[in-house]
């Protein structure tokens, strides 16, 4: 074996400061295995320490962002529900506006259809006034005509 250690002979057995130097020096080399031991493990709690926070700090952000995850969504589900209503009541009202309108236009037909109609009438009743006045002025022209002939042979009768 490499690492064993051979002790100087004396009268009882080993050379006993060989034996004590040699213990010495492990639990020197113990200790300082020990200490870089316990330095490593205070690393280690640090470092997860470290972690724990990171960890924790992580968690509160992950829930943070799931909570305004969850806000956004909730109001985006209320903007589109309200969106929907707004639509909806606004092709109600686009469907009563052209019922409205189609029905005004209706009377406006019908009022225009009567309005032709009268015209229709007036025009015919005119043309019938015109008639009649324009056969009184052929009559009141002829009598007037027939009158200045009885005239002009009475004064050339006369003459």
């Amino acid at each position: 074996m490499s690492g064993e250690k051979k002790f100087g002979a004396s009268l009882f057995g080993f050379n006993k400061s060989d034996v004590n130097a040699y213990i010495e020096k492990i639990l020197y080399e113990f200790d300082l295995r020990l200490k870089e031991k316990d330095d490593e493990i205070s690393n280690l709690k640090l470092q997860i320490r470290e972690m724990k926070t990171r960890y924790e700090s992580a968690a509160q952000n992950n829930e943070y962002f799931a909570k305004e995850k969850e806000r956004i969504a909730s109001a985006l589900i209320t903007a589109q529900e309200k969106a929907d209503a707004i639509m909806e009541e606004a092709k109600e009202r686009a469907a009563e506006e052209k019922i409205r309108l189609e029905q005004a236009l209706e009377r406006e037909r019908e009022r225009i259809i009567d309005i032709k109609r009268d015209i229709k009438i007036m025009k015919e009743q005119v043309s019938g006034m015109l008639a009649k006045y324009q056969g009184e002025l052929d009559e009141a022209e002829n009598y007037i005509t027939g009158r200045e002939s009885e005239y002009t042979e009475n004064d050339s009768q006369g003459a």
